[in-house]
């Protein structure tokens, strides 16, 4: 057998002269197959001419080989290689010939051609899929049959939407003429594409002016999107490689809707990065209403997660890997895969797993399908159709530009890959529909906190929680509590972005490999320029440091820069379009116009709606040519999490808790509201409270309770804590600097406290910081 002397080898890498392409693949999967020890069980009637079974031990697999005659196009295998690769062949079919081929008895079944004495209809895996009838030896005259297949047996176009007629007439008249299950699901697939293909024609008649998408989700539809929701229930499984911030998920979403009004999908798993878990769920309650459960946890919870009735089901990568199975039991109808480039790898077990994944219908949602080889390309369409682009190894045959040493050196046609998916990709760019898009768009990106983070949160919450619960009873807070009140506060902002920013001897948090995820992914694209705002020194330490491990160049802003040379580094960026990033805190940003920019990123939110507007406001302003988008990055669970509810990103304005203008006492009672709406408690009406308050009465002995040693020796330890840490405020230009902190001027801390405290007020009624 060929394969089988070693001193013959078929390189794996690198196409023998002598051997077609064909050939080679052929011979190698030869080769693989003298290599196994694979369990083979005869599970038919003939010695030869039979299925078997193919158990690989070192997967934990079966397949099904089929050796119908010893024309090795009509043998058949059930696994995905032998039904792409085009061959006829594959390491299970090879492993089973070898085998028999070692009997002398079974031999003479191969040194002359055989027929069988039955008809049958199989498909044939070449470079199309063809339905094809085989006669037997003495078989009966089939009716219609000139009219159904050509001269060489192949299913004529077009009929196939009537080939049950044939199968049922053909098995009246030979009981034995066998149709093999992959005919039927083929037949199948096809007519369920075509009904749904025509029953779109009925529900929008009109394309994308019709009445359906009036009111198809919570928000308007650009005619693009529309285009684009018809796009994917034509498709059924389809590729959504729109640019970045062009609403894939909204369209994502809106076509579930359609799917479920009218194509009976009652389960839907979204699949996306950790990151974006919350978003998912956050969107599909914004814009369609429903609830979505986020399956997390232990293997036990995950399971009680998987046997819910949800309509919605959300995890990420890492779960794909270790659940398909659990996966697969839950039987979705329709599968999202969000950030697809994640499958771009097909080696990898997260590419694998999901491609395990078994659904009707998909939609594979990536602004990047392609981001340094064709072969990832391959491997993202390889789940929404395994067929499209035929098997790797000629895909990159024909694709690929190699020297005589066999190095990569380019690509070519690449415009037959664009036909090829030219009925399941919707492809989009900023530039092709630039009279649609609005002036801005707004993201936000929840970001998981690690549990360090949340241990961190949770202590400075439970402080605030037990001090605005005191405010709820007693009517008032004494200044030294009010100071505790906002440095906790803020010391829980502080945490959602790392625990660096406290503590410099630690390093928790996911906002910084979150954000250079995004930077390298709208970078791909050379117009795109950055603006990156957070309110704290320290975080842009963290950044600058993988900034210059991925040797991308930036500026930096903050309040410490001269103005001279504050100039110099505004006209840098603006004029050196290679130059991509700037980052700038709050109080090195005032005054500042990049309109060069187009993207800006929050890394954190400010607490005044105006300081938002503000640095928004840098590149959203008169001489902007671009279209401009903001990404928030919020911490999943955390104050920043309330205070996005308290800015209303959505309309762009903050109408404050009371009038401008208000006393004194109506102002801090909304301050009040404030902290009440960011802790998200129930904190009851005073009087109510004192007349039933109960100091053993649980959970609100655990929040409002205080314990008097622990309430005397509070303030001390957050002003220790603060002036040790070196917690730095960019809101105040003037602002205390770290050396302050690290020398214990407590005075000037304390002035700075009073300084925060009128600015929070201010910020409530309306005013500026």
């Amino acid at each position: 057998m060929p394969g089988s002397d070693s001193s013959k080898r078929v390189p794996y890498s690198r196409k023998p002269e002598d051997l077609s392409l064909d050939e080679w693949q052929a011979e190698l999967r030869k080769q693989f197959a003298s290599e196994q020890k694979f369990k083979v069980k005869n599970i038919g009637d003939h010695p030869v001419y039979s299925d078997f079974e193919v158990f690989n031990q070192e997967t934990d697999k079966t397949y099904k080989v089929s050796v119908r005659d010893n024309v090795s196009s009509y043998h058949y295998c059930s696994c995905p290689d032998f039904k792409v690769n085009t061959l006829g062949t594959c390491k299970h079919v090879e492993y089973v010939l070898l085998q028999l081929l070692r009997y002398k008895k079974y031999q003479k079944y191969f040194t002359r051609l055989q027929k069988n004495s039955y008809s049958s209809l199989s498909i044939l895996y070449g470079h199309k899929r063809l339905i094809r009838l085989k006669k037997g030896n003495g078989s009966v005259s089939y009716e219609d049959v000139d009219r159904f297949f050509d001269d060489r047996g192949f299913l004529l176009p077009g009929m196939i939407f009537s080939l049950d007629n044939f199968i049922r007439s053909a098995v009246k008249a030979d009981p034995a003429f066998r149709v093999y299950p992959d005919v039927f699901e083929f037949i199948s697939r096809h007519k369920r594409n075509q009904d749904r293909k025509d029953r779109l024609m009925e529900i929008i008649p009109d394309g994308a002016e019709s009445e359906i998408f009036d009111n198809l989700v919570r928000t308007r539809l650009y005619p693009y999107q529309k285009k684009g929701i018809i796009d994917i229930i034509r498709a059924g499984r389809v590729l959504l490689a729109d640019d970045m911030g062009l609403g894939k998920t909204i369209e994502a979403i809106a076509a579930v809707e359609i799917f479920t009004r009218y194509f009976d999908v009652r389960r839907v798993l979204v699949i996306c990065p950790t990151s974006l878990k919350y978003q998912w769920k956050a969107e599909i309650r914004k814009f369609s209403g429903r609830n979505a459960c986020v399956v997390e946890g232990l293997i036990h919870k995950r399971k009680e997660l998987y046997g819910q009735d949800d309509f919605y089901k959300i995890i990420s990568y890492g779960i794909v890997r270790n659940d398909t199975k659990l996966i697969n039991e839950w039987a979705a109808d329709l599968v999202i895969v969000d950030e697809a480039q994640r499958i771009k790898n097909w080696k990898t077990q997260t590419a694998k797993a999901v491609k395990k994944i078994h659904t009707e219908y998909t939609i594979v949602a990536t602004g990047t399908p392609l981001e340094n080889r064709i072969d990832e390309l391959h491997s993202i369409v390889e789940y929404i159709d395994m067929y499209k682009l035929g098997p790797l190894f000629r895909f990159l045959d024909n694709h690929q530009v190699l020297d005589e040493h066999g190095k990569l050196i380019g690509y070519k046609d690449l415009r037959t890959i664009n036909k090829t998916l030219e009925d399941i990709l919707i492809r989009r760019t900023k530039d092709e529909i630039a009279d649609q898009l609005p002036g801005r768009i707004d993201k936000n990106f929840f970001v998981e906190m690690t549990p360090e983070q949340k241990s961190d949160h949770k202590d400075y919450y439970d402080v605030v929680a037990r001090l605005a619960n005191r405010w709820i009873l007693q009517g008032y807070l004494s200044e030294e509590e009010r100071q505790n009140l906002l440095i906790c506060l803020n010391c829980m902002r502080m945490v959602s972005d790392s625990t660096y920013i406290l503590n410099a001897k630690t390093n928790s948090g996911n906002k910084i490999s979150e954000l250079k995820s995004l930077i390298r992914e709208v970078t791909e694209d050379k117009s795109n320029k950055l603006l990156i705002f957070s309110q704290w020194k320290r975080m842009f330490n963290l950044l600058i440091r993988e900034l210059d491990k991925l040797d991308m160049e930036y500026v930096y802003l903050n309040g410490d820069v001269p103005a001279r040379q504050r100039k110099e580094i505004i006209d840098r960026f603006q004029n050196d379009q290679a130059l991509k990033l700037f980052l700038s805190t709050d109080a090195g940003g005032v005054g500042v116009n990049l309109q060069s920019a187009n993207i800006l990123v929050n890394i954190d939110l400010p607490w005044n709606p105006a300081v938002l507007e503000q640095r928004i406001g840098r590149i959203y302003r008169l001489g902007q040519k671009k279209h401009i988008q903001v990404y928030n990055f919020i911490a999943e669970g955390s104050i920043e999490h309330r205070i996005l509810y308290l800015l209303d990103f959505k309309k762009n304005v903050f109408k404050g808790v009371m009038d401008e203008g208000g006393e004194d006492r109506v102002m801090i009672e909304g301050f009040l509201q404030s902290v009440k709406a960011m802790l998200d408690v129930n904190m009851e009406d005073p009087d109510e409270k004192e007349a039933s308050y109960d100091e053993n009465d649980k959970p609100y002995s655990q929040v409002a309770e205080f314990n008097a040693p622990y309430q005397k020796d509070q303030p001390r330890y957050l002003a220790d804590q603060v002036r040790n840490q070196g917690q730095e405020r960019e809101h105040d230009s003037r602002g205390v600097q770290e050396e302050s902190f690290k020398k214990g001027i407590f005075s000037v801390f304390r002035n700075r406290i009073i300084r925060l405290i009128k600015r929070f007020s201010n910020f409530l009624s309306g005013g500026e910081q």
